[in-house]
């Protein structure tokens, strides 16, 4: 399984298609066994969901994302946790112990404001 943190530097960053990357840690059980970052590509609508299908990714953790995206992830059975914050590799091994639940955080304006967790 392999598991995606929209991150700045190695947090968690608050709004998924602003984020500088994606930390993508591949996970055996509970245990991960290898990460990657990816600069993030660019944010344009529908794209970053898509990229990250490409890269075998099965869930996604973030602070905040839009609706567009959230839909995306899903019809690509892609599971999405928002409202995350911290240190991205503990994200992931909080969500592996069952210790991470999605507070279903969406960000409504590409302004952020108050929507993304302030930003």
């Amino acid at each position: 399984m392999k598991i995606a943190v929209a991150s700045e530097g190695k947090s968690v960053a608050q709004h998924f298609g602003h984020c500088e990357g994606f930390n993508v840690y591949t996970v055996e059980g509970e245990k991960v066994i290898n990460s990657e970052f990816y600069k993030n590509p660019g944010h344009r609508p529908g794209f970053l969901p898509n990229y990250l299908n490409d890269l075998g990714v099965n869930v996604i953790i973030s602070g905040g994302m839009g609706g567009g995206a959230i839909e995306i992830f899903s019809e690509k059975s892609i599971e999405v946790i928002t409202g995350a914050t911290g240190d991205a590799e503990q994200a992931v091994k909080n969500y592996l112990g069952g210790n991470l639940k999605s507070t279903g955080s969406v960000c409504h304006q590409h302004e952020h404001s108050g929507s993304c967790g302030g930003h």
